[in-house]
């Protein structure tokens, strides 16, 4: 009999106080045959009737006498510890494991974390930065960000920080002196082009688009990182062109120079994902209804 559904526990000691089935499930907010499927089984369940009802009346058997006398303080000390789970709601703490992509990191997560933890300064925030795709429940995370083409099916996504981005090309000004103003995305074939490789080993082709033609190449240069600090370095030093979120270049704008505008790349920002489940820790809780409040601002 360790299996008992306590669903099942609680239902029949609300027909049993109530000695009604119709009062006991407005009280409880459910029908009064969903009651009397909860008693039956629990009924069957023991192999003893518990009540005994008729059109007019419902009144306790003397097995359904004793053990509502021993469950009644066991269900108040169950209620009671649930109650105190209300605390967590109102002021959540515990640990919060995102997996973010590096890009997000550099262009809002250090911001978003600071604003979020001084509202809830009892959550920690571990964020682990991988640009490569996982599964961050199997991994031992609470969510990801990611971008859409990324996200896994079954999961819920939720807007975090910029709507719309744009991946634009540009050098510095020393650079296009030295070697001229590309017109073309083909004539990138022949500069120098500083790449970015990402921690899995891969290094995109560029993709170019303008209207409805899309034009993919592979560049070469005379630097490959993962560190996109150092690829802005190298590109406002004049070591070649580059390509990147449109946000990371805003400081150098006025040292580095946009090219191939008119191809720049427009696209919808990140999203925060995580599983479909109804009870989720109160830490993600906290994080997701956070990060609508800062999506509403920002609308």
């Amino acid at each position: 009999m360790d299996d008992l559904p306590l669903s099942d526990l609680d239902a029949f000691a609300a027909i049993a106080r109530e000695r009604s089935f119709r009062s006991a499930a407005r009280k409880r907010e459910v029908s009064a045959s969903s009651l009397s499927d909860s008693l039956r089984r629990l009924e069957e369940r023991l192999g003893v009737r518990l009540l005994n009802r008729t059109t007019r009346s419902v009144t306790l058997t003397a097995a359904g006498q004793r053990l509502l006398e021993r469950l009644s303080p066991a269900l108040a000390e169950v209620a009671a510890a649930l109650g105190q789970l209300d605390s967590f709601r109102d002021s959540p703490a515990g640990t919060l494991r995102l997996n973010v992509p590096g890009i997000v990191v550099n262009l809002f997560m250090a911001d978003l974390a600071v604003r979020f933890l001084a509202l809830y300064p009892q959550i920690t925030l571990e964020i682990i930065a991988e640009d490569t795709f996982i599964d961050v429940l199997a991994a031992g995370f609470d969510a990801g960000i990611r971008y859409d083409e990324r996200l896994e099916r079954d999961m819920i996504a939720v807007p975090i920080g910029p709507r719309r981005q744009r991946y634009v090309t540009a050098a510095a000004p020393a650079y296009l002196e030295k070697w001229g103003m590309p017109q073309h995305p083909r004539d990138l074939l022949e500069h120098s082009c500083i790449r970015h490789r990402f921690i899995s080993g891969a290094s995109l082709a560029w993709e170019f688009e303008r209207g409805d033609e899309v034009l993919v190449i592979t560049p070469s240069g005379p630097i490959i990182a993962n560190a996109v600090e150092m690829e802005i370095e190298a590109a406002l030093a004049g070591l070649g062109v580059i390509r990147t979120f449109e946000e990371l270049l805003a400081s150098g704008i006025a040292e580095g120079r946009p090219i191939l505008e008119e191809w720049d790349n427009e696209f919808s920002g990140p999203f925060l994902y995580y599983p479909s489940r109804h009870h989720m820790p109160a830490p993600l809780r906290a994080f997701v209804d956070f990060v609508r409040m800062e999506q509403r601002k920002s609308a």
